[in-house]
């Protein structure tokens, strides 16, 4: 090893945090109570969303968004390939079947013709990806899902603080759900938001939040007072947020434009340290302003799933820590077991599974963290491609 172990990303803490977790405990509400609400107003704020409430994860979110919209056995919800398997999931929870649709190889996010030809008449809604922190094509994926009324439920669980052509991502859709786990930009430990425009939509997810309580009963039937007791008209679930997670996430936020900032410049320097070098695709930035980095991802052109494997394991030696950009969903044995589906079904999902790259990208991350980084990669890529 030629230098400290380099992990794959880190939260940033810092006295904030500390002064807002002491708030917090000095109130005596450390559940679902003010730092909670303001927590859900700065990120609504940010995203552009009229409303946002707060979940124990993304993977809730996910849930939670397709419950309240009605969706349930004998409905089906398109969703890409290649992404976390939460994003599948969440249709499965409710007993609805996740129907896959390949990605592009140069975003990573769902390909809009892929989109448009899963579409059947059972299909009710369409979980859009912004993987790693990369807004999808929203304009063309948003003109089909309206031309066949379907719902969009934008899973930016990578995607705080990213936008799409200057908007913020979260409230394009029906439905926006973001994740606060400590590989994201903001953490609050484990978390997750779900933003809307719609107060129905707002409405339903926070009643399936809470145990499925529909409010205080009928006051003409019993007047209220200290014995009343919320009534349950609906079979809801505990998903709620604590003010504790709330008081990190109300600090981590008010230092997004900075992690931001360094997030993209980090981004900028892997970009011209790997530049010209063949082989390989580094991520496809857009505008640069939209793209977050949650995690910069470099694909290997040449060599497969061997030689990705052969520079990550190298990697490792050196103590850096790497991972492929995430899973081909069809691939994985709950999923092809039980639609019988086949490796090579969605081939671009499968190439990006075998052939990714997650490169380290953290706060405080130095120059020669980087360059130690490219050089190991460099070295490996053309030692292997020379032969």
């Amino acid at each position: 090893m030629t230098g400290r172990n380099l992990p794959i990303t880190a939260p940033h803490f810092d006295e904030t945090e500390f002064r807002l977790l002491a708030e917090c405990f000095e109130s005596g509400w450390v559940t679902q109570g003010p730092m909670t609400e303001r927590f859900e107003a700065m990120v609504a704020q940010r995203q552009g969303a009229r409303r946002a409430l707060a979940t124990t994860s993304a993977t809730a979110a996910l849930h939670l968004s397709v419950a309240s919209l009605g969706i349930g056995p004998g409905d089906e919800v398109v969703v890409p390939a290649f992404t976390w398997i939460t994003s599948a999931n969440c249709a499965e929870y409710v007993g609805a079947r996740a129907v896959f649709a390949d990605v592009s190889l140069e975003t990573y996010n769902l390909d809009p013709a892929a989109f448009e030809a899963a579409i059947t008449p059972r299909t009710k809604a369409v979980v859009v990806v912004h993987l790693f922190g990369l807004a999808a094509e929203m304009d063309e994926l948003m003109a089909i899902a309206r031309q066949h009324e379907l719902a969009v439920i934008e899973d930016a669980a990578c995607g705080i603080g990213t936008t799409y052509e200057g908007v913020p991502v979260g409230a394009i859709g029906d439905l926006g759900c973001f994740s606060f786990h400590p590989r994201k930009v903001v953490t609050t430990g484990e978390g997750g938001i779900v933003t809307t425009n719609s107060e129905e939509l707002a409405h339903r997810v926070n009643i399936l939040r809470n145990h499925g309580s529909t409010g205080p009963p009928d006051p003409t039937v019993e007047p209220h007072g200290p014995w009343t007791m919320p009534t349950f008209g609906e079979l809801g679930f505990n998903l709620r947020f604590s003010d504790i997670q709330a008081a990190v996430g109300i600090a981590q936020m008010s230092k997004l434009d900075v992690l931001l900032d360094e997030r993209r410049g980090l981004a900028e320097a892997y970009t011209e340290l790997l530049a010209g070098l063949d082989g390989i695709r580094t991520p496809t930035v857009g505008p640069i302003a939209g793209h977050n980095y949650q995690s910069y991802v470099v694909r290997v052109l040449e060599g497969g799933r061997s030689l990705r494997n052969l520079i990550m394991g190298r990697m490792a030696e050196d103590g850096i820590q790497t991972r492929p950009g995430t899973h081909a969903v069809h691939r994985l044995g709950y999923y092809s077991t039980k639609y019988g589906l086949r490796p090579d079904d969605f081939p671009n999902a499968a190439q990006c599974e075998d052939t990714t790259i997650t490169l380290p990208l953290f706060p405080g991350m130095e120059d020669a963290d980087q360059e130690r980084v490219v050089g190991i990669f460099k070295q490996t890529l053309t030692g292997a491609l020379s032969v």
